[in-house]
Order: structure tokens, then C-alpha cells, then sequence
């Protein structure tokens, strides 16, 4: 388990995280997201004891990262899949990390057959491409067979197939109880993989809630339906009270009637009643990125020109998004401040 209690972190004037507090629970994949500047690499920076906090705690399994004894048994975390030593085969950086944390040989091969690299151990890392150096950066958060993970960007650079492998094997070790973080910015996939939310913005908490809740609190549910009597239908959806929109035909398919706030079994048993022939009827929930860029569209540091807040009916930027009511410096190897922590100096 994760906790964080008041998170603050200031470097000069910039409040890079502020008053931030959650908890990731075991047992489940929780996202981590927020527009760029949001401060979700500084919170796992602190989390790690990469940068101290200003403000604030945050403690893994009850402990602060530097407490723990053997951290790379404990916590593993990819943060920067490009810190590893450009001359060293992956065989060779596996190998120099499990003697730092006395971790046996054998687990090197292990983690390599489980991020697929077997094939390429003996191969430069400076060779490698994103995607290679992503699933290296795996291997090496798996090394030491932990109980808490934490991934930033994981699938940066690799292909479909690399995706929905760490989609199933992130899932793969949610289902065997262990405590998953993860960052990202691809928000499709992040509906795939994460259970659980904790959304950021300008450093501050904006919701921490189930995938499902955090979209249908930030969008419209909605029923699309449609058959050969469109006049008829529509009549009777009114007739019930129902608001009825009517959808013009178009690369989303024919003409259509979208019933907000209603369900499929509700207007399936209506138009069974009167003897209505229905070629469509479907849920349409809203996605993902929509909620996302609904509840963030104020947090937002960096605006594309006209674009920015254009009829997504955010908050109007620089106006801080009040907490949904449900429940710096350059990045360095967070392996190498496992190692610094297993020799008993602090990480930073």
C-alpha cells in the first residue's frame, strides 16, 4: 500500500505538488494521470525518496522508502527507461543490480524470459530501442519480486502487442495482490488497464475514484436507438417524458434518436410494449479522455493556441478544480537509489 498525507513539494516559487493525499490499495491497478505539469513524476519521485517532500508524508507499507531495508525486494519502479549504462548488456545490468541488493543470480534470467528480452540479454542497452528499454526497465522493477510497483509512461515506445502484453501482466500481478501505480497519458489505454483513478492537476487532488465512476461523473450516459418507424419512435420516447435528440445519419452510421439518462432495458421493455421493430439499440458512455478533459480542462499548464477550452465546458484555465467529491531536477535511476538505500544512505 501507498499513502500520502499533505504531499508538498516546492522548488523556489513553483508548487510542483501541493497538499496532495491518497492512497493506492493492493490487489488492483490504479492510474495515475494529469496534464503535463501536473506534477505526477515529482509525486513518484518523493514517493521513491528521489526528492524530499516540503511538506507531508508519503510512506510504503507504513515506512518512508529510505526506511526500508531491502527496498528492491519491496518496491520496484521504472521511471527513466533510458538510465542504464549504454555499454552494459541487459544480462549485465540485471546482473550488477541483483549483486547490489543480494538478490540471486538466477532471478536474471527469470525476469528476462518474463519481459520477453531473452533473446537480445546479451546485447548492448544503448542499442535498444524504447520499447526494449521499457521492458528492461521492467525486468529491473520485477528483479527483487516486490510487492509495490510503480511505472511511469510504461508503454512509451512499444508496439500493439507489447501494450496489450503489460496490459494483461499489470493485471496479472493486481490479481496476485500486489500494490500497481501507474502514470500515463494514453488515456485510452489507461480505461483498459486501470480499475482505479487518482487524477492531478497543478499538483492537487481532483478525484480519487473507480475507472467507471470517474467517467459517468464527468460525462452523459445515454441510449442510441433506431429502426424502421423513426417517426413512431420518436413519438413514443416523448410520450414517456423522455428527451429525445435526434442524430443525423453520418460515419458513426444511419440516422439515429439518442435518449440521454435512460437505459437499454428501459427502452428496450417501452417499444416492446407497443410492438416497435428495432434495428439499434445501444448504451453510449462516455469516454475516458472526455471525462478527463472535462474535470482537467482548468489544470491545464500548456494551451494550443484557439484550441484550448474550446466548447469542452471546463473550468476557465488559471481557476483551480476543487477535489471530486468521491471517495524539478533531472530524473535519476530509481534502481541506483534502491542500491544507494541497501547500503544504508538515504536516497537522496
Amino acid at each position: 500500500m501507498i499513502e500520502a498525507q499533505g504531499l508538498t513539494k516546492r522548488y523556489g516559487r513553483t508548487v510542483a505538488v501541493n497538499d496532495l493525499s491518497f492512497t493506492v490499495q493492493p490487489g488492483k491497478v490504479t492510474g495515475f494521470l494529469g496534464p503535463n505539469g501536473a506534477g505526477k513524476s515529482t509525486t513518484m519521485r518523493m514517493i521513491l525518496g528521489l526528492d524530499r517532500p516540503s511538506a507531508g508524508t508519503v510512506r510504503i507499507d507504513g515506512r518512508r522508502y529510505a526506511e526500508l531495508k531491502q527496498p528492491l525486494r519491496q518496491v520496484g519502479a521504472l521511471l527513466e527507461a533510458k538510465w542504464v549504462h549504454p555499454n552494459r548488456s541487459a544480462r549485465s545490468h540485471l546482473r550488477w543490480m541483483a549483486a547490489s541488493n543480494r538478490l540471486p543470480a538466477k532471478r536474471v534470467d527469470e525476469v528476462l524470459e518474463i519481459v520477453g528480452l531473452t533473446g537480445v540479454a546479451g546485447k548492448r542497452a544503448g542499442g535498444f530501442s524504447l520499447g526494449m528499454a521499457q521492458r528492461l526497465g521492467i525486468a529491473t522493477a520485477l528483479l527483487g519480486d516486490p510487492g509495490v510497483l510503480l511505472f511511469d509512461e510504461p508503454v512509451n515506445g512499444l508496439d500493439p502487442e507489447g501494450i496489450l502484453w503489460i496490459r494483461r501482466f499489470m493485471h496479472r500481478l493486481a490479481d496476485e495482490g500486489r500494490t500497481v501505480f501507474v502514470s500515463s497519458h494514453l488515456l485510452s489505454e489507461m480505461a483498459l488497464t486501470a480499475q482505479e483513478l487518482i487524477v492531478i492537476g497543478r499538483g492537487r487532488l481532483i478525484a480519487q475514484t473507480s475507472t467507471r465512476a470517474f467517467i459517468d461523473m464527468a460525462s452523459e450516459s445515454a441510449v442510441r436507438v433506431r429502426g424502421p418507424e423513426m417517426e413512431r419512435l420518436h413519438g413514443v420516447l416523448t410520450g414517456q417524458g423522455l428527451a429525445v435528440r435526434d442524430v443525423p445519419a453520418g460515419d458513426d452510421g444511419p440516422a439515429a434518436l439518442l435518449v440521454p439518462n435512460t437505459s437499454t432495458e428501459q427502452i428496450g421493455e417501452l417499444v416492446g410494449r407497443v410492438g416497435l421493430v428495432l434495428h439499434e439499440l445501444a448504451a453510449q458512455r462516455g469516454s475516458l479522455e472526455q471525462a478527463f478533459i472535462q474535470l482537467t480542462g482548468g489544470e491545464v499548464e500548456y494551451h494550443a493556441g484557439a484550441l484550448a477550452g474550446a466548447g469542452n465546458g471546463s473550468p476557465s484555465a488559471g481557476t483551480p478544480a476543487a477535489p471530486a467529491q468521491l471517495t524539478g531536477p533531472p530524473a535519476r535511476g530509481v534502481q541506483t537509489a534502491a542500491a544507494d538505500a541497501t547500503r544504508g544512505g538515504d536516497a537522496r
